[in-house]
């Protein structure tokens, strides 16, 4: 979420790029970081914040919207089939690979 405006300008400038989001749809670094301080046990609601499941993120259509092709993996044989393809293609390209959460 933070570098998502750099896509514009891989666009813009038509760079060959691939960017690789790989998507648990969680705030992992955050998660730890609230544990560290002792906020976790605040109790149920406290990581609700760290969770990018509702509204979901849908990078592939961020990507795109921004006019960098982009396209979803769900297993490893899709993402090394996207990824082979997006390389022997010129220009900026997103994959968004989901992976398991927590």
């Amino acid at each position: 979420m933070y570098t998502i405006s750099a896509l514009w300008i891989h666009a813009r400038e038509q760079l060959d790029i691939t960017t690789v989001i790989f998507s648990n749809r969680w705030y992992a670094i955050l998660a730890t970081e609230l544990d560290r301080v002792g906020a976790a046990a605040a109790g149920e609601t406290a990581p609700q914040p760290l969770s990018l499941s509702w509204p979901a993120l849908d990078f592939a259509a961020l990507a795109a919207g921004m006019g960098v092709p982009a396209s979803r993996a769900g297993i490893a044989e899709e993402f090394a089939a996207q990824l082979r393809r997006v390389l022997a293609e010129p220009g900026p390209h997103l994959i968004e690979a989901i992976i398991p959460g927590p």
